[in-house]
């Protein structure tokens, strides 16, 4: 099932992940509805891959032991492991509908960030000229409206908040800047990148500063420190100073975090940014809850449950807040919470041995495509603790499948050459072209 309205429906469940349907008894997601429509036909039809069932037995026993022990509770556990393991399967099947084409994949993904990038505009525009159903789509199931700050308002598009759209769009951004500066096409044209980077630009999100810092040292990785850090480092220095001086929610969360982060003593919550605070304190939480729970943490579901036992809001005199406790702000310190050393194992080793890098891609399109998509990876570890919102596990399986079509293309390469050198010829004289006679 790879045609138009297949093509559409995968779209909607990484874009749409902000819209609903009902909300009791619980909130129901038009991507639940895809998935509903889409998986009994991909189970009968590939059945159940075996790398998501071994990679998510452990966390199954070890989530029912730690229910049984009273360090998680059922119906989180339930919700959770349920949630997380049929996103992980739907997206494996559509990987293997589309025959692991990651090429034609990736640029539905991108002309899909074009076009909610698009929209963000008009939103921006829409702001400006005072047309309230253009620029708040909370009448159109948006569970969110607007986002006050920037120019007025952050553009966010149709997702709920301006750092979501920064978190999805996060690997168009990085094709967009490698194109315009390199002055390459791949993908997409040269004024779509142009309004990917003009709407990222306009969500003034923190999560967008973030993954324009990563994408630059990204492209320093692929290219040379010492040949591009000249340019590429000057233009972040003053980046983030124009940000830092500018955007007054950035440095308002630069300074906090800073000073949480850097103090042997507590901190008052009414010195820091709210944001700040509530970093630190999932990470209080989240080490806490390791140190106690190592290996397997305390079961996917249960950082709201170590949130009880560890808060700093539960000193005498803390406002109690409880922002981000379900997803810990943070999916590296929710997983060191829920899946301890097993689940940050398996996702340093996804991140660091499936990482296609510019002097290994036997294409263009390979390292660029790894590339991108570890922006967003990388930026939902640091600031996204939701393990399957906006289609995260796709981009986790596109991640995983590009290097698999590299190291294809790269054996393929090294199996032709020897057959040719079996043949007592060289690859390039066994292609070359044969003379004519005179």
């Amino acid at each position: 099932m790879t045609g138009k309205f297949a093509r559409f429906c995968i779209l909607l469940t990484i874009f749409l992940s902000s819209y609903i349907l009902f909300r009791s008894p619980f909130e129901g997601y038009i991507t639940y509805l895809v998935m509903v429509m889409f998986f009994p036909i991909y189970v009968v039809r590939y059945g159940i891959p075996r790398l998501p069932v071994l990679l998510f037995t452990p966390i199954l026993i070890s989530g029912l032991i730690y229910i049984q022990v009273g360090d998680n509770e059922t119906g989180l556990f339930i919700k959770i492991f349920i949630g997380f393991f049929s996103s992980v399967l739907f997206y494996r099947y559509v990987l293997q509908a589309f025959e692991y084409d990651v090429d034609t994949l990736f640029e539905m993904y991108l002309k899909g960030s074009v076009v909610v990038s698009m929209i963000g505009l008009f939103q921006m525009l829409s702001f400006f000229v005072g047309f309230g159903p253009g620029y708040d789509y909370s009448w159109l199931l948006n569970k969110w409206g607007t986002s006050p700050g920037g120019l007025g308002i952050r553009l966010n598009s149709i997702f709920s908040e301006p750092a979501y759209f920064a978190g999805v769009v996060g690997p168009a951004f990085f094709v967009s800047i490698y194109n315009l500066f390199f002055r390459k096409n791949f993908f997409i044209k040269r004024w779509q990148c142009i309004v990917i980077i003009t709407a990222y630009m306009l969500t003034f999100s923190t999560l967008g500063i973030i993954s324009i810092f990563v994408s630059g040292f990204l492209l320093l990785l692929n290219f040379g420190f010492v040949r591009y850090a000249i340019i590429v480092l000057p233009l972040g220095f003053f980046g983030y100073q124009y940000a830092y001086n500018n955007i007054e929610d950035f440095r308002e969360r630069v300074d906090g975090t800073t000073k949480v982060f850097s103090s042997d003593e507590m901190p008052d919550i009414n010195d820091v940014h709210g944001s700040s605070f509530v970093l630190y304190n999932n990470y209080v939480i989240a080490t806490e809850n390791f140190s106690r729970n190592t290996l397997f943490g305390t079961g996917l579901g249960s950082h709201p449950v170590a949130f009880d036992r560890y808060s700093l809001t539960n000193a005498p005199g803390m406002i109690q807040i409880n922002f981000n406790k379900a997803d810990a702000n943070s999916m590296l310190l929710r997983l060191l919470s829920e899946t301890g050393l097993y689940g940050v194992s398996v996702m340093i080793w996804l991140v660091l041995s499936n990482l296609v890098p510019k002097n290994r891609s036997q294409n263009e399109t390979n390292w660029l495509m790894s590339n991108a998509i570890l922006v967003v990876i990388l930026v939902y570890l640091m600031r996204q603790g939701h393990y399957f919102i906006n289609g995260f596990p796709f981009f986790l399986w596109m991640y995983y499948y590009i290097r698999k079509k590299n190291v294809a293309m790269a054996n393929a390469e090294t199996e032709e050459e020897t057959q040719a050198i079996d043949k007592g010829s060289s690859p390039n004289e066994q292609l070359a072209p044969i003379p004519q006679a005179s």
